[in-house]
């Protein structure tokens, strides 16, 4: 299994850093494009790859094709890669709301895989979901779910759109809960804590509130009901975060990101 990646950003480079550190391919099978010297030598360096700058020499005869580069770059991208994908080759996309009857017409191709990762890729605990067009075989669905799997938990669906739901929600999600976790330290500094202080208690809290979620299984509300005395000062801290209109903020949000995503899969 030859791999090429389109574009070597932050996203790329944590697919390459969980496929070689789960040993699905090795080094000498993957090839990334970069425009940026110094990027092509860090991979070089750091992951002993191939690299190239020239988009065409990293897809040829290759049978997996991963796109990721930004959505204001495939806009250009496409036309010159257009015709010159060989047929067999899986096209796997990774770009935000790139859409796959978009991708098939710019490229002129059709085996198409449309994936959606977040940054917890890096670290291995991404959740990507992602989607196939009918054109991809049995053999090449495989594949794709090897991939994915190298960067934490994957969702195959049917219908493309819930992938632009999932960015909304997986995607940016990450980008919120860091904003909540800068804010809540940044409480526990103004209380006397100092700043290694309040992260340490901040992102264990949140980790441990996940693992007991995940290995209860419970609904958050009965989860939160129990850490809440009837007066006590969880619940006064809930009364603010209610008071602030927390929920409907965090659902603005995923909505106001789900709109976004499907302005950016406008590659016309």
């Amino acid at each position: 299994m030859q791999i090429a990646f389109i574009g070597s950003g932050a996203m790329a480079e944590a697919m390459i850093s969980g496929l070689l550190a789960q040993k699905v391919v090795t080094a000498g099978q993957i090839i990334a494009s970069d425009p940026l010297e110094s990027r092509r030598l860090y991979m070089q360096q750091t992951y002993a790859v191939r690299t190239t700058s020239n988009n065409i020499e990293a897809i040829q005869e290759k049978a997996i094709a991963v796109l990721s580069v930004k959505p204001q770059v495939l806009r250009s991208l496409m036309p010159t890669l257009r015709g010159k994908i060989a047929p067999d080759t899986l096209v796997m996309s990774i770009v935000a709301g790139a859409s796959i009857p978009s991708l098939s017409q710019g490229l002129n191709h059709s085996p198409i895989v449309r994936a959606m990762p977040n940054t917890p890729a890096q670290v291995g605990m991404g959740m990507t979901v992602w989607s196939a067009s009918p054109e991809v075989t049995e053999a090449q669905r495989s594949y794709s779910k090897t991939i994915l799997q190298a960067l934490g938990e994957e969702m195959a669906v049917l219908h493309e759109d819930e992938i632009d739901r999932a960015t909304a929600v997986s995607g940016a999600g990450p980008g919120f809960v860091f904003l909540l976790i800068e804010a809540a330290i940044d409480a526990g500094v103004q209380m006397g804590f100092t700043r290694d202080q309040a992260q340490t208690l901040t992102l264990q809290t949140i980790a441990g509130s996940v693992e007991l979620m995940r290995q209860t299984n419970e609904h958050p509300t009965e989860l939160r009901n129990r850490v809440t005395s009837p007066g006590g000062a969880t619940a006064a801290g809930l009364y603010e975060l209610e008071k602030g209109g927390i929920r409907t903020t965090i659902c603005d949000a995923v909505f106001a990101t789900f709109e976004q995503t499907q302005k950016l899969g406008n590659l016309s």
